[in-house]
């Protein structure tokens, strides 16, 4: 009887580690993206994995590097829009789409101090889709502070738990303090939790904000 070929084993390298971190964090959220838990899935030891990362740090930025990677490979393969604005807007949503994928990422960028790569190529494009759209570069360097993170398809809450989950009501001693608060959570009701990175930032309310921005950009830019 003759003897099967043991099948090879397929080499670390610094994409198969960065893969198997997004692939955790999507699947079981980011606090569960340790040097350990990564190295069991790639059936390695957890040192070896020093050869490719150098440290956890250096593993969340190589991981949320690669999905703003992936957000450039989907807006790249865009078709090119006339109108600067519909051009924006679609690239921005695009990048959402790709973000909601990985609900985890808006937390970590958020974390970063390290330069992503893929991050600075982004808004590289978008700047230059606001200059052909007829933008100034003085103009463009404050809309890219009015949009934020908006830019890349997330936006940070004012009124944010931190967990992602829904508030609960409003504390009895606080409510008779704060009757126009009261009066709008009462009268208007997110009903889609699913659809969100955070609190109250489902896609309607993303795309309300985004279209006034970008509407007052329209305004400056052609503004005489």
């Amino acid at each position: 009887m003759t003897a099967q070929p043991a099948q090879a084993r397929v080499p670390l390298s610094r994409e198969r580690v960065l893969a198997t971190a997004v692939a955790i964090a999507d699947e079981h959220g980011i606090d569960a993206v340790t040097m350990r838990r990564v190295a069991d899935e790639l059936g390695a030891e957890a040192m070896s994995l020093y050869h490719h990362v150098a440290n956890k740090g250096d593993l969340l930025d190589g991981a949320v590097d690669r999905v703003v990677g992936e957000v450039n490979q989907a807006v790249d393969a865009l078709a090119h829009d006339d109108d600067w604005k519909q051009g924006v807007r679609t690239r921005i949503l695009t990048a959402r789409a790709v973000l909601l994928r990985h609900r985890w990422a808006p937390r970590v960028l958020e974390t970063r101090t390290a330069l992503s790569p893929n991050v600075v190529r982004y808004h590289d494009r978008l700047v230059g889709l606001l200059r052909a759209g007829g933008f100034s570069h003085d103009l463009i360097h404050h809309a890219l502070h009015a949009l934020g993170s908006r830019a890349l398809g997330f936006s940070q809450e004012l009124f944010d738990p931190g967990s992602g989950g829904t508030p609960g009501p409003l504390p009895p001693e606080l409510a008779g303090d704060v009757p126009h608060l009261l009066a709008m959570l009462q009268e208007v009701v997110h009903d889609d939790p699913g659809s969100t990175i955070g609190w109250c930032d489902d896609q309607t309310e993303f795309e309300f904000g985004l279209d006034l921005l970008l509407d007052g950009l329209e305004r400056r830019r052609a503004a005489p």
